[in-house]
């Protein structure tokens, strides 16, 4: 019994330091990407590299996004209460449901909350304000963590790469589409990070003492899989973007297509790589959140 308290013990201290670096990267993205001239810049230009090709994704970015909606989300989060329902995981139903209306609570507040300074870089959408983070990115992203916490351990990878999958196509379609800057992606892939991590905690709390815990549900090669390619994912990004700050006195809208297809392509490899951490983080611990007998 003390081996067992002790290991919820470093869980959760491990729950509260994700909870926290997350947060902390949320804020460094918004300061900079916000807030510093050359971060809206860099943003600015990614966002603009989207005209590449747009003509001939139109099509299935406009029906990957428009299918995310109020009612599509309500009927996404009642099949993921009821999968947790039908084995038995009462608890787990109720916060996967709160992990999902927190975490696009949150997105929306601090989309309408925070302000966005305006210095000239990018007047064709000055008037539509702080876009920061995304709404359908959350939506995509909090869905996928909720169904790996839900899933059976037999399916549960399988349900994160595919969450992983669609949430990091989601994100880079309002790139593509043009109604979201890559750093409105990755600050809401991090929201619902935050809310995993607090998910797991009221998990760890609602737990039984005597639930058993097995080290083979483990998913540890495909929680590294996963780290390690979005993490390189991540770096590729910041090479790219580096190499675009040296141009950073042009007019994003004057720059040729190279530059532009670096800040485009190097900004989707950015979102993808973050939801592909955050997804690794999810099942790194799951099992330990979701043991395999109750109690």
């Amino acid at each position: 019994m003390r081996v067992r308290a002790t290991a919820r013990g470093w869980t959760a201290v491990w729950l509260v330091v994700l909870a926290i670096v997350q947060a902390a990267a949320f804020l460094a993205v918004w300061r900079v990407a916000v807030h510093v001239e050359v971060g809206q810049w860099v943003d600015t230009v990614a966002l603009t590299g989207n005209r590449i090709g747009q003509d001939r994704i139109d099509g299935p970015v406009d029906r990957i996004l428009n299918a995310m909606s109020v009612v599509s989300l309500l009927a996404a989060t009642a099949v993921i209460g009821f999968i947790a329902l039908i084995r038995g995981r009462i608890a787990l139903a109720v916060t996967a449901t709160l992990l999902i209306a927190g975490a696009n609570a949150t997105t929306q507040l601090l989309k309408y909350g925070l302000a966005r300074p305006d210095f000239g870089i990018d007047p064709e959408r000055i008037y539509a304000g702080n876009s920061l983070p995304s709404g359908h990115a959350t939506v995509a992203a909090s869905v996928a963590v909720a169904l790996v916490l839900v899933l059976p351990r037999t399916v549960r990878v399988f349900g994160a790469f595919l969450g992983a999958g669609y949430a990091a196509v989601a994100g880079v379609a309002t790139l593509s589409a043009g109604w979201h800057r890559p750093s409105d992606a990755v600050a809401a892939f991090l929201v619902v990070g935050v809310w995993a991590a607090l998910a797991g905690l009221v998990l760890l709390i609602t737990q039984r003492e005597q639930a058993q815990v097995e080290s083979a549900d483990a998913h540890r090669v495909a929680a590294t899989v996963l780290g390690v390619g979005g993490v390189l994912a991540v770096l590729a990004c910041g090479f790219a973007l580096a190499w675009l700050v040296d141009l950073r006195g042009t007019p994003p809208g004057e720059l040729a297509r190279r530059p532009l297809l670096v800040g485009y392509a190097g900004s989707a490899a950015g979102i993808a790589g973050t939801m592909g951490v955050v997804m690794a983080l999810v099942l790194a611990a799951v099992h330990r959140l979701v043991p395999r007998v109750k109690g």
